[in-house]
């Protein structure tokens, strides 16, 4: 079977004022963008890319839940530790789900769930 994909290259989140939420990602992944601009900025976090998207004025936000991401860490609670000190909010604490795996979520402050994996078993290729 022909692999058509490559894997994960981008995230995006959206957020009402795009300086604040660069300014908030910066801090959270500890980094600055390497694509910075008044419709996108964009962060490489660990060889992929988490891009900071604006609402358009009157846009809705689109919610969330309907697709979570995971961010690779090597502590879990330090991890989510950090991001709650810099404002965000608790959506599941971290927690076991099988083996070595732990799992994590939080909510920026604009809405948009970050999740967080510790997964010693999955190697990237």
């Amino acid at each position: 079977m022909e692999n058509r994909f490559a894997g994960l290259r981008t995230v995006i989140y959206r957020v009402p004022d795009i300086q604040a939420g660069k300014e908030w990602y910066r801090k959270a992944f500890s980094t600055d963008p390497y694509f910075d601009e008044p419709f996108y900025v964009g962060f490489e976090i660990g060889g992929y890319e988490l891009g900071v998207h604006p609402l358009a004025p009157g846009e809705a936000h689109p919610g969330t839940g309907a697709v979570e991401t995971y961010w690779g860490v090597e502590d879990i609670h330090e991890a989510y530790n950090y991001l709650l000190s810099l404002g965000a909010t608790s959506h599941e604490a971290p927690r076991n789900v099988g083996g070595p795996i732990e799992t994590a979520t939080v909510t920026d402050p604009w809405g948009n769930i970050i999740g967080l994996i510790y997964n010693p078993l999955f190697k990237v290729k």
